[in-house]
């Protein structure tokens, strides 16, 4: 009995339980009709042409792996424990009729809580600091705006471990525990103890969610549009910024509605622990710790029954399987692991140090000298146009790619900078410096949000190997609230040291130090399974 398989995207026909066709040559393939005639392969025209366009990208180079691998590493069947030749003919790629979208939105609100409570103590400041008897004492008032960085640090380390052991959506309920506690205390605060107390435990909760909320997205993310819904994470970070700001509105007429912008975020916490309750597990971790029933129920769901063999398969050809212990926090500093960590730190830690912080703080004061008086108005402008790039990043991210558009971002940044600090310093240019300002301002936040805001927590749980990929995002998202909080303790002393102008020279050389370095070491993963880039990255180490 003849039947179909694929090897090398050509449609190889085999017959009988030794696989070899009479009077053939078994090394030889068969190549059969792919037109309209309907031959034994015209359903597997497509998956064909996919998987040949895997092998063919990597033959020109265009896949290779994350630190230059040789092109025989591209190959699938070089680096999978399942020959290619073995795929059944089930395996075809096939339309989804699962529905991952609602469990996307459910998982954003943790990105909008994130946003929401980092922005919004900015507005409520000078009004709780009143409130709380804190009006004249700055470090206190500094205190209740850094210690959610304290506490997101704690809980993006966390994070990983919970993840790990719990799983995606069980974490999430427990980090809904935290975020809402936080919010309650913090809007019920009578002194400024209480006050930190809640900030903490809110800061742990978004933590914890910065790490949980593009993993879980990208392990439930159909393939061929990862991109744009990993990307969809930033943008909810933004919006809740922005809610954040609009919820500040009201303050001048009621100078005690600080305590209800506090309280709102316990609403969305909760109906994240609930939305959390009936969406699927990630199929991923389930496989992982062995319970290869529930992942399938987990597929099914997230992609309609037409999608479960051909996840199945690519987990199992993966080797994501229970026969390996689970990695350790010493294992990601291991010669196996490291170089892709590195990747994932040093990209976080480029976004910090290119300036991002710096130039939101310095905004109000900026669009001030162009004649924007309003802070508010200044405010609406940045978040708007962080806003309007990312939803182009979200329509560019599986069209363009990760590392072309990080490389992008990354250039306008730095150009960006160079006309901001020239418009501080060049005489020529000071009848229109405030013009420039503001112009430098807008295309730097835009060039941030169309890469280096969104491209990083994206690209890491899909450049992780499944063994470590919880643990390495809460380190490498480690790294971003570290540099977070030191750059924020001494940006002043350094542009009060220096001056603005040389401070903005130093971020752009950061820019162009990350251009070559992602030019160098970023993968491209558009387009690519997570169990493809895995096998791949696994095979270079």
């Amino acid at each position: 009995m003849m039947r179909c398989a694929l090897k090398g995207g050509v449609c190889v026909a085999s017959w009988g339980g030794d696989r070899r066709p009479p009077a053939v040559n078994p090394s030889s393939s068969v190549r059969m009709p792919t037109g309209n005639g309907g031959g034994c392969c015209s359903g597997l025209r497509s998956r064909a042409a996919d998987l040949a366009g895997v092998e063919m990208a990597s033959l020109r180079g265009g896949v290779g792996g994350l630190f230059r691998s040789s092109p025989r590493y591209g190959r699938l069947q070089a680096t999978a424990s399942v020959d290619p030749e073995d795929v059944p003919l089930e395996k075809v790629q096939v339309k989804s009729s699962g529905h991952v979208l609602p469990y996307v939105g459910v998982a954003c609100l943790g990105a909008i809580l994130f946003g929401y409570h980092l922005g919004v103590v900015n507005g409520a400041l000078e009004y709780l600091a009143k409130d709380l008897g804190i009006a004249e004492n700055a470090v206190l008032q500094g205190w209740v705006v850094s210690t959610s960085l304290a506490g997101a640090t704690v809980g993006s380390f966390t994070g990983g471990s919970l993840a790990d052991k719990f799983g995606r959506t069980r974490t999430f309920i427990l980090d809904a525990a935290p975020l809402a506690l936080g919010a309650f205390l913090s809007a019920t605060a009578q002194d400024v103890r209480t006050m930190i107390i809640g900030r903490l435990l809110a800061g742990i909760g978004i933590g914890i969610s910065s790490a949980l909320v593009p993993l879980y997205i990208s392990e439930i993310s159909p393939t061929e549009i990862r991109g744009t819904l990993g990307s969809v994470n930033q943008l909810f970070i933004c919006i809740g910024i922005l809610a954040a700001l609009l919820a500040g509105l009201p303050l001048a007429a009621n100078p005690a509605w600080w305590r209800t912008m506090f309280g709102i975020a316990v609403v969305p916490s909760i109906l994240l622990a609930v939305g959390m309750a009936f969406s699927p597990e990630s199929p991923r971790w389930l496989f992982q710790q062995g319970k290869v029933t529930q992942a399938e129920s987990a597929v099914k769901r997230l992609y309609g029954k037409e999608k479960v063999t051909e996840v199945m398969y690519d987990l199992r050809a993966s080797g994501q399987s229970s026969s390996e212990p689970e990695a350790g926090w010493f294992d990601l500093f291991s010669n196996r692991y490291w170089k892709v960590v590195s990747v994932g730190a040093a990209l976080f830690l480029f976004q910090q140090l290119a300036g991002i912080n710096a130039v939101v703080y310095y905004s109000t004061s900026v669009f001030r000298s162009a004649g924007i008086a309003s802070d508010v108005a200044a405010s609406a402008l940045v978040g708007a146009a962080n806003v309007f790039g990312t939803i182009i990043a979200s329509s560019l991210m599986d069209k363009q790619g990760r590392k072309s558009l990080l490389i992008t971002s990354f250039s306008g940044m730095g150009a960006s900078m160079l006309l901001l600090a020239l418009s501080f310093t060049w005489k020529a240019l000071a009848p229109y410096s405030g013009t420039l300002a503001v112009i430098g301002t807008v295309l730097y936040v835009l060039s941030f949000a169309l890469g280096a805001g969104p491209v990083p927590a994206l690209l890491l749980p899909e450049i992780f190997a499944s063994r470590i990929r919880a643990k390495a995002v809460a380190l490498s998202l480690g790294m971003h609230w570290v540099s977070n909080f030191f750059i924020g303790l001494y940006f002043l002393s350094v542009v009060h040291k220096f001056g603005i102008s040389t401070v903005y020279l130093g971020f752009a050389s950061v820019c162009a130090l990350a251009v070559l370095y992602i030019a160098g070491n970023v993968v491209e993963t558009k387009g690519r399974s997570l169990e493809e880039i895995e096998r791949e990255l696994s095979v270079v180490d």
